[in-house]
């Protein structure tokens, strides 16, 4: 079912939601790792597959995107990644619970408008991913827009971890 064509005020409103969390001025390199790192939680593949391309044009490189869910095992991730990997976790598996060291790292790290910009951010991504595994969102056709793909030319030097 494509869910919004079905309902598009439905979509409109997710869409509200990213654009509030891409003018936070959070890093979209960031962004794109809690994107997939929820994703692989929730097991949502269009997700996987839409901001594993995106986070790919944006520079990012593969090996940080194939170790991300083994990112407390790896060198790869500089301390705000990583603090924001773990709320990430935390928030999306809020059942059970947010522990006080995850919040007491994620304050390390983030201001605590950063902080509440961050769980937007995480809202937004559950949200999606939920509606495409739900609606059985088929993976594979997504291809990063071309204002992508310009702001993603960088250098080695340029890009986070490094």
């Amino acid at each position: 079912m494509s869910y919004g064509k079905v309902s598009p005020g439905v979509h409109d409103a997710m869409l509200g939601l990213e654009k509030y969390v891409d003018s936070t001025g959070l890093e979209p390199g960031l962004l794109n790792l809690i994107k997939i790192r929820a994703s692989q939680i929730n097991g949502c593949a269009w997700c996987l597959d839409m901001h594993a391309k995106d986070a790919r044009a944006l520079g990012e490189t593969e090996q940080r995107i194939y170790s991300l869910s083994a990112w407390r095992e790896t060198p790869f991730y500089t301390p705000r990644e990583r603090a924001a990997l773990g709320w990430t976790e935390a928030v999306t598996l809020v059942a059970e619970g947010v522990a006080d060291e995850v919040f007491e790292e994620a304050r390390e790290h983030f201001s605590e408008k950063e902080l509440v910009d961050l769980t937007m951010a995480v809202v937004a991504i559950n949200g999606w991913n939920r509606f495409n595994v739900a609606f059985r969102s088929v993976p594979g056709d997504y291809q990063p827009p071309p204002s992508l793909l310009a702001r993603g030319r960088k250098t080695k030097e340029d890009q986070p971890g490094r």
